[in-house]
C-alpha cells in the first residue's frame, strides 16, 4: 500500500519533529526529552532510526485523514504511515481529543497516554502489529516497557 508523503520537504534536522494542526492550546511535549527516549527505544528494538514526524491534530481532523488515505469512516487516537520496511521513518498522526478520553476512561493522566500512543507508533514503525489478541498484548507489553524507560 502506498502512503502520501505529507511532508515533502527537506529532511529535518532533528530525527523525530512535532508539528500541531487545528489545536490552539495544545504544546508538544519536551521534544529533547521524547526524542532521546524514542532513540532509545529504536536502538533497544535493534531498528534504525531515519525520521518521524508527529501530527497532533483533533479528532476531525484525524477522522478526515483517515477517511481520505484509509477509507476508514471512524476516530482513533492515532494513524501510522511507514515509509520503510528496514527503518523507523513515518508520520504518525495523533488526535489529541482521543489521547484526552482515553486518558479519562483509563485513569491515567493526559501525558502518560500521550507517551503511549507515541511509542505504540513507533512500534508499529519498527514492525510489529495490533490486529491479533496476541499481537496486541505483546505491543501493549511493548509500550509498558518502554514507558518505564521514559
Amino acid at each position: 500500500m502506498h502512503f502520501p508523503d505529507f511532508f515533502e520537504q527537506a529532511p529535518p534536522e532533528a530525527p523525530v519533529s512535532f508539528h500541531v494542526e487545528d489545536l490552539a492550546d495544545f504544546h508538544t511535549p519536551d521534544e529533547k526529552r521524547i526524542t532521546d527516549w524514542l532513540l532509545a527505544v529504536a536502538s533497544a528494538e535493534n531498528v534504525p532510526f531515519r525520521e518521524v514526524q508527529y501530527i497532533f491534530c483533533s479528532d476531525e481532523y484525524l477522522r478526515e485523514v483517515n477517511v481520505e488515505y484509509l477509507n476508514h469512516d471512524y476516530y482513533t487516537d492515532i494513524i501510522t504511515f511507514p515509509y520503510a520496511d528496514d527503518a523507523i521513518h513515518g508520520d504518525l498522526f495523533i488526535s489529541v481529543d482521543r489521547v484526552q478520553d482515553n486518558a479519562q476512561t483509563l485513569q491515567v493522566s493526559f501525558e502518560q497516554e500521550l507517551h503511549r500512543v507515541m511509542v505504540h507508533g513507533v512500534l508499529h514503525l519498527a514492525g510489529y502489529g495490533d490486529k491479533t489478541e496476541a499481537d496486541a498484548a505483546l505491543m501493549r507489553s511493548k509500550e509498558n516497557q518502554y514507558i518505564e524507560m521514559l
